[in-house]
């Protein structure tokens, strides 16, 4: 069997057109694989979680008898810092867990220290 001329510049033209294709699709029109969508997905849950609690969280702030010296050393302390002081303090702990929600944590620190934020 003989190929005909004329195959090779088509598959040529059709591989060059895919990986085109794909490098404008993946770069520049919003593809995503499934890990990145499951990590966005992923996110997207536990940044919901964590404001659906913060009520919760800056509740037993308000009700923690040591909550002004924890906030002072909040204010005092860096922005990494601020999310284990919410959670050694308990309030980033919900109810039924043993152990508390980073993101909880890291939301009930910014909202208990707004002033001591970087100016943007």
């Amino acid at each position: 069997m003989e190929i005909p001329d004329w195959i090779s510049p088509v598959l040529f033209g059709a591989g060059t057109g895919a990986l085109a294709l794909s490098l404008v699709g993946f770069t520049w029109g919003g593809w995503l694989t499934e890990r990145a969508a499951r990590r966005m997905s992923d996110d997207a849950v536990l940044s919901a979680v964590a404001l659906s609690l913060l009520p919760y969280c800056l509740e037993r702030a308000e009700r923690d008898p040591n909550s002004a010296a924890i906030v002072a050393d909040m204010k005092i302390a860096r922005a990494f810092q601020r999310p284990g002081l919410v959670a050694a303090a308990g309030w980033a702990t919900p109810l039924g867990e043993d152990k508390p929600n980073r993101e909880l944590a890291r939301a009930c620190g910014i909202a208990l220290t707004p002033t001591a934020l970087p100016a943007q």
